[in-house]
């Protein structure tokens, strides 16, 4: 079977920051959806968690991420939609982190599953990589997608996003 890819939107923080970014009139054209991070805020910490939106609701979400720093791992649970983290101010100057989020079968009229791969950058002695398996029970079709700096802060200039369709045909 082969697989396809299709960009269907880049979105490019500009000068002044973003408080999220956002997605919508997400056709059904596609099987399944990947939407790709490159980002960092300007939280005045190391870290930024980064909460994620479907159909503009950030409830229903279950999910449990597990997160290595290079020496241990450790795992939870929780029922709020902050997915991963990104770098935030006083990380590494420049340096952004990476952030996958895969949705299969997002248009059908199940509860929606999703999983995300995420890695801190900053350039020093400890940096955290996260995997999460999470649901959205609602069975509604996903026709937007946000994400968002958790605090009252903002993604930084250059961060950049990309939605892509995935076709299996």
């Amino acid at each position: 079977m082969a697989t396809t890819y299709e960009a269907i939107a880049t979105v490019t923080v500009g000068s002044g920051g973003a408080a999220n970014i956002e997605f919508t009139s997400i056709a059904a054209d596609w099987t399944d959806l990947l939407l790709k991070l490159s980002g960092r805020t300007n939280k005045a910490q190391k870290q930024e968690n980064i909460q994620l939106y479907f159909n503009t609701s950030n409830s229903n979400f279950s999910f449990k991420m597990l997160i290595g720093d290079g020496s241990a791992a450790t795992s939870y649970g929780t029922t709020n939609s902050q997915v991963a983290d990104v770098p935030a101010a006083t990380m590494t100057a420049n340096t952004f982190g990476n952030m996958e989020i895969y949705i299969p079968n997002y248009a059908g009229s199940n509860n929606k599953s999703f999983s995300v791969d995420s890695v801190d950058e900053g350039n020093q002695t400890t940096v955290y990589s996260y995997l999460t398996a999470g649901l959205w029970s609602q069975t509604a079709a996903i026709t937007g997608i946000k994400i968002a700096p958790a605090g009252a802060n903002n993604f930084v200039q250059y961060s950049t996003a990309t939605l892509y369709g995935i076709k299996n045909s």
